[in-house]
């Protein structure tokens, strides 16, 4: 591995993905297109799409002995991902994600983690961090897991950039080992505490802070990113959006997160790197699903 190493420990998903003009309400039942299945997970997807920019990646995770399980090992490595970490599990089926795509691009998806939920801190392999630069993490993993790895990516000199998704409580423990936290702006409020985030980025700085996080890159959908880091000037930072025409958001905050380790890892600042996260994300909308909406990012190098 050269000096661009960036290591995903996460979920793997096989995505199964149904369009429908409309989501159905309560109670009712509506005709969808086809079904598609695709890999997908936010780990396998960022790791797909930071080797795709350009990083060396490592992907540690665990699918099941299936045909998902094929599917997504093959994806992974054709986008030139080492998956020689992915376990797999007998008796266990792969984490499979249901989605449902509108008309407008917007998605809603249901997860059920298989064998995403059965990755231990003693699945990592003692050499998985050496000359890592980042560390990319999300929460489709059990807890501990993600402790366990952001403890010895710190321990090894990485940075962690840990992405609040799906959001819930996490330790402190975990917080103080982040370098880089991303989160969308209803996530920034949760954790905050802060009603309107948008409202006063210096307050929400000064939260986080609290929490043991220095830097942070929060998302604002349509309206961009703000960049929130202390130790360069200004300290908060607007990063606009990249006007697309949106086929599919499945997919877009994994390319963004992608992007971000990717830079980092090049040593680029975080500024420069959301700025180039946000044309990244714009490209994987314009395309359907996740990781087939990523062959793309490769124009952006």
């Amino acid at each position: 591995m050269s000096g661009n190493k960036v290591v995903v420990v996460g979920s793997l998903n096989a995505d199964l993905t149904v369009r429908t003009e409309r989501f159905p309400q309560p109670g009712e039942t509506l005709t969808g297109s086809e079904l598609v299945i695709v890999p997908g997970g936010k780990s396998a997807n960022q790791a797909a799409a930071a080797a795709i920019l350009g990083a060396d990646v490592v992907l540690c995770g665990a699918v099941g002995a299936d045909g998902h399980g094929d599917l997504l090992l093959e994806a992974a490595a054709g986008a030139g991902v080492d998956i020689s970490a992915v376990v797999r599990r007998e008796g266990t089926a792969t984490g499979t994600a249901m989605i449902v795509v509108d008309a407008a691009g917007e998605n809603t998806i249901i997860v059920s983690p298989g064998a995403n939920g059965t990755l231990q801190g003693s699945d990592l392999p003692a050499s998985l961090f050496t000359d890592a630069a980042v560390l990319c993490l999300s929460l489709e993993v059990p807890l501990e897991t993600v402790v366990a790895a952001a403890e010895s990516a710190h321990s090894a000199g990485a940075q962690v950039l840990l992405n609040l998704s799906p959001y819930r409580d996490v330790p402190r423990d975990l917080l103080a080992l982040t370098d880089v936290l991303l989160v969308n702006v209803h996530e920034a409020g949760q954790l905050s505490g802060i009603g309107d985030p948008a409202a006063d980025w210096p307050a929400v700085t000064q939260s986080l802070a609290t929490r043991g996080i220095g830097r942070a890159v929060v998302t604002l959908g349509a309206g961009g990113s703000v960049v929130l880091d202390p130790s360069s000037q200004p300290a908060v930072q607007a990063i606009p959006a990249t006007p697309v025409d949106a086929v599919d958001t499945t997919g877009c905050g994994d390319a963004f997160t992608a992007a971000v380790a990717a830079r980092l890892a090049r040593g680029s600042t975080l500024a420069e790197a959301a700025a180039f996260a946000s044309r990244a994300a714009a490209l994987a909308a314009a395309g359907p699903g996740a990781q087939t909406s990523y062959p793309a990012l490769a124009t952006l190098n």
